[in-house]
């Protein structure tokens, strides 16, 4: 294989999230967070399992620093996270269906955290991305987000 095209696509760590259903609902909406309860799929992207949820599931939908860099790409966005979601998902050299079938925004940074590229694109195209972006190489990761909306949806590495 490539050694371009060599990646890892990345959920969230369940770690941060997991105390968080414990919590009631007053205690949620005081760290600007809500339970929700999938009524569609697709529709509630699990930024942990990159899966969406089934109708019925429960989940958070709350606020993640997803590029928590000094740089003026700084960023965070709302999420949601899956009660079920225990483990990370991880991909090696392919990207999960959730993102294939959404409009992306892909960006890519450098180490420090400064943007080098992006694009807009249909999800069934994030290959051909992640091949251009890290033909760069002072291209480190990339962060993928739904473009409609901006929700931040998984990142991207260079696979060792």
């Amino acid at each position: 294989m490539d050694t371009a095209m060599d990646y890892l696509v990345s959920g969230l760590p369940p770690g941060p999230f997991l105390p968080l259903f414990a919590l009631d609902d007053e205690a949620l909406r005081a760290r600007g967070a809500s339970r929700v309860v999938a009524d569609a799929s697709p529709g509630y992207p699990c930024r942990v399992t990159l899966e969406d949820a089934a109708p019925g599931e429960t989940l958070l939908l709350l606020h993640w620093p997803h590029l928590d860099v000094a740089t003026p790409y700084r960023s965070g966005g709302p999420i949601f996270v899956r009660e079920a979601a225990t483990r990370a998902a991880v991909f090696r050299n392919r990207v999960p269906e959730q993102q294939r079938s959404r409009l992306l925004s892909v960006r890519a940074y450098d180490a420090g955290g400064w943007m080098r590229d992006a694009e807009v694109d249909e999800g069934t195209r994030l290959e051909a991305l992640i091949e251009r972006f890290f033909a760069d190489p002072e291209v480190a990761f990339l962060h993928v987000h739904n473009a409609r909306r901006g929700c931040y949806a998984c990142r991207v590495d260079r696979a060792a």
